[in-house]
């Protein structure tokens, strides 16, 4: 991988007789170190000294203690599992030239001098750009989040905590200490050169990336992207023909850097052979503009409506319901989430649905097949379930820093529920809201007094502090059984603290900039920084709306940065009604604030609590909701 160190000028002098009919391309510095590859793929036929990537697992050391006779793997285990799991076509793909498959003229492109190859390579490059332009982020103006963790020293939640995003399910084990191959910016030439960097902190995908050779020196630490087209896994530069360059500022520190190289390597982990295959295979969505799906009505919860798949952007669907003509009546939502169907879904289980005035598709348009959806759990109704009147506990859709006191109005099929919150119901039900029996968006009677959380009252009830026993007892109701609740908590990994982006619900086409304030088992309260806490959103910890830091950046998609201190202690009554107005693109009128209620278990001899705690930050099962004894 490093062998043949050399100075550039050596190079170029020994083949320029033989090579008089390459195109010309600057001459590089020829006191500049340069490390030369041989070309070949974690191999060394030619029995030099040197090192070598593990083709199953990434381990960087010695070729000479590496496993077989060809040195592709470092341990016996390594090589069965690398027969196993036949990862040959991802070996392939990263030999691919230009999006081609290896030619004959690729393997002669090997054998040519370092500055052939950097001509050669130089179209390659441009083409690369080119591609990259169509898929650029869209920078946030004065924002940045490595600045923002650095300045504060945040922590952001990890890539495993969000199964529905890119590389959610097979980030593997990236953590610090990692080496990549990335871009050396410490340079002066006129081509593209490369150094190896460690990773010394991670935040969400972003890395913060440190040359190797600056041991403890951060003043040229930088921000990357892990998931982006500059990074690589040590040894890619010996299959792509590209130049390992030390950076500028520690040339002088070393005399022979193959040995640096040999010496900090030994034992280190790289990212995986097929990583950047990984991203674009975990960036394909199934999901197609002119699609079909049923919605949820925002003007009118209670029922859905027909809208066409307008875009696609990291999974999130611009939703134009089909008789907008002008396509400005949108809504945004991400493929996976409980609020689209497939045609047909509302007929299914006897959910309301308006009819389109259109009577039949427009040219192009096609019903999103029933697969691309969202499984939820099967559910047994045939025993003991919910019923029409029964009480529980519910995030208000309108008002979604706020559980309420709410009723199951209708019962549908398949486990679905009509829900309205007791006080606040509009005469025709039209902002009764479905929720699944499993939703983690319900909870039974007690929940929010066990955990501490604020319980928001029927609006005018007046006999505060407010209890279920005496609200039922004059209601003449019955809470629904605790058994019939989702209370399956899984391993989320969040802690209070963690920063993330996070959707707006109540103007789900933004996603901002968030942090996770209070975990109770599996809810999760999410604050907007910059924002005030009324504002906050219960959200559950495998809500697809949730994603990791550099998301945005990695998807092309908007971020909203956090409100600036001066708008902070400005905020005045005009930009707290423009921002409490998101909630009018489902409902013409806002909830009543929530009133704070004291801290008290309920009383009556029907009652006890099983013991829980509140701002459950360990993620097993626990028994935290009210027991009804018979």
């Amino acid at each position: 991988m490093f062998d043949g160190y050399d100075s550039c000028s050596e190079d170029t002098s020994s083949s320029s007789s033989s090579e008089d009919s390459e195109e010309e391309v600057a001459p590089l510095p020829s006191s500049l170190p340069i490390i030369k590859n041989n070309g070949q793929v974690y191999t060394y036929p030619d029995g030099k000294s040197g090192m070598a990537t593990c083709e199953m697992c990434g381990m960087v050391g010695v070729r000479d203690a590496f496993y077989s006779k060809t040195k592709r793997f470092c341990s016996v285990s390594c090589s069965r599992s690398y027969s196993s799991n036949s990862k040959k076509a991802s070996i392939l793909a990263r030999l691919q030239v230009a999006g081609k498959p290896p030619t004959k003229k690729a393997k002669v492109l090997q054998k040519q001098p370092l500055v052939a190859k950097l001509a050669a390579y130089a179209q390659y490059q441009a083409t690369l750009q080119n591609q990259a332009k169509t898929k650029a982020a869209v920078p946030v103006e004065g924002f940045s989040w490595g600045n923002y963790i650095n300045s504060n020293s945040f922590t952001a939640a990890p890539v495993t905590c969000f199964k529905h995003a890119p590389m959610g399910t097979c980030w593997g084990d990236i953590s610090e200490g990692v080496r990549v191959e990335v871009p050396n910016t410490d340079c002066s030439l006129p081509t593209k050169v490369f150094w190896i960097a460690g990773i010394v902190k991670l935040a969400g995908y972003n890395a913060l990336l440190r040359y190797e050779g600056f041991e403890n020196d951060s003043s040229l630490d930088f921000w990357c992207n892990v998931c982006g087209s500059d990074i690589h896994p040590v040894g890619w530069c010996a299959t792509s023909g590209k130049p390992l360059v030390p950076p500028r500022t520690i040339q002088h520190k070393y005399t022979n850097w193959k040995a640096f190289l040999v010496k900090r390597l030994t034992g280190a982990k790289t990212l995986p052979p097929d990583f950047s295959q990984k991203v674009s295979e975990s960036m394909q969505y199934p999901f197609k503009t002119s699609m079909r799906v049923e919605v949820v009505d925002k003007t009118h919860l209670c029922r859905t409506r027909v809208a066409v798949v307008e875009s696609v952007i990291g999974g999130r669907l611009r939703l134009v319901y089909e008789e907008s003509e002008d396509k400005t009546d949108d809504f945004w939502c991400h493929m996976y989430s409980p609020l689209i169907h497939h045609i047909g879904w509302s007929r299914s289980i006897g959910h309301r649905f308006k009819r389109s005035d259109i009577t039949k598709k427009q040219d192009g348009h096609f019903d999103a097949p029933p697969h691309l959806f969202m499984k939820v759990k099967d559910v047994d109704a045939a025993g003991e379930w919910f019923k029409e009147g029964m009480k529980l506990e519910a995030i208000d859709p309108l008002n979604l820093s706020a559980i309420c006191v709410a009723t199951i109005r209708k019962v549908l099929a398949d486990g679905y529920l009509m829900i309205g919150i007791d006080g606040s119901e509009a005469a025709d039900g039209s902002d009764w809201f479905c929720y699944h029996a499993t939703s983690p968006s319900i909870f039974p009677v007690g929940f929010c007094e066990i955990n501490m959380i604020e319980l928001t009252p029927p609006r005018g009830y007046a006999k505060l502090p407010f209890k279920w026993f005496d609200y039922l007892r004059e209601t003449d109701s019955i809470a629904a059984p605790v058994k019939l609740f989702n209370k399956e908590v899984p391993n989320h990994g969040f802690h209070v603290g963690m920063k993330l982006e996070a959707v707006d619900l109540m103007e789900p086409r933004l996603v901002c900039v968030a942090t996770v304030t209070r975990i109770i088992h599996r809810l999760l309260r999410i604050h907007f920084d910059g924002w005030e806490d009324e504002y906050d959103q219960w959200v559950d910890c495998e809500s697809p709306d949730l994603y990791p830091v550099g998301w945005c950046q990695l998807t092309g998609y908007q971020l909203q940065p956090p409100a600036p201190q001066s708008s902070r202690d400005s905020q005045s009554s005009s930009s707290k009604q423009k921002k409490k107005a998101k909630s009018q693109q489902y409902k013409g009128h806002k909830k009543m604030s929530s009133l704070q209620l004291k801290d008290e278990l309920l009383d009556g001899e029907e009652y006890s609590f099983l013991q829980g705690a509140s701002d459950q930050e360990s993620n097993g099962s626990a028994s935290y909701y009210i027991k009804q004894e018979p």
